[in-house]
């Protein structure tokens, strides 16, 4: 099976002069997921090279197994530096794209109209979209066959308001990806803040935060498998 994974390219948090990017865990997690049940990866993003990392993501109280195994594999490291640009990418060369969070995609994937297209062309071709923590934000204006909104009376979930909260980047934040979720027609579910959640409604697949990475790895492997 051949997976695209696209990350951000988007490195500024806002106006504050604080770097962001994409969320270490929510790459390193499902790449190795991925990887391990013997799937051929691509990276991309809007840009390509190297996307950026939030700073945050590697501090010593975020970092897992998979971030410890990514820090010590020159070969995952080298691909994530070589992104490919995004523009190039075909959706009938990949049986299914994921996107990591991290609060970058709330600002450049959102928009990006070649992630748009791309999402759009893999739900029409059948091929499941995963997306964790704040990167359910790439589904918001992509559309459905008949023109509504993708996620109009889909299940899904992703960073809620009350994370936001806690994190202290509800005025940062260009917009409130559980607002949005639901205003765009989603059927928005939450659990716990920081508890994983992974929801799966046909061929999307999302994640509440970033311990729901691996959940989120493991439906996609799951739906790949049952298609």
């Amino acid at each position: 099976m051949n997976v695209l994974i696209v990350l951000t390219s988007h490195d500024q948090l806002g106006d504050t002069g604080h770097k962001t990017g994409f969320w270490l865990e929510e790459f390193a997690s499902p790449y190795y997921a991925l990887l391990d049940a013997g799937a051929q990866l691509t990276l991309a993003s809007p840009m390509g090279g190297q996307p950026p990392l939030d700073p945050k993501s590697s501090e010593a109280g975020f970092l897992t197994d998979a971030t410890h195994r990514f820090e010590h594999d020159t070969t995952a490291k080298t691909a994530l530096a070589n992104t490919v640009k995004l523009s190039t990418i075909q959706a009938e060369d990949f049986d299914a794209v994921f996107y990591p969070g991290g609060h970058g995609p709330l600002w450049d994937l959102h928009n990006d109209t070649d992630s748009i297209a791309l999402i759009e062309a893999f739900i029409a071709a059948g091929k499941p979209v995963a997306t964790v923590c704040h990167a359910p934000a790439v589904l918001l204006k992509a559309k459905a066959a008949n023109g509504d909104p993708l996620v109009m009376g889909k299940k899904v979930t992703g960073f809620s308001n009350s994370e936001e909260a806690a994190v202290e980047l509800t005025d940062v934040v260009p917009y409130l990806l559980e607002d949005e979720l639901m205003a765009s027609g989603g059927l928005y579910q939450k659990i716990e803040d920081w508890h994983p959640l992974a929801v799966v409604d046909g061929l999307i697949i999302t994640g509440q935060n970033p311990g729901s990475s691996t959940a989120v790895a493991e439906a996609l492997i799951k739906t790949m498998n049952q298609l």
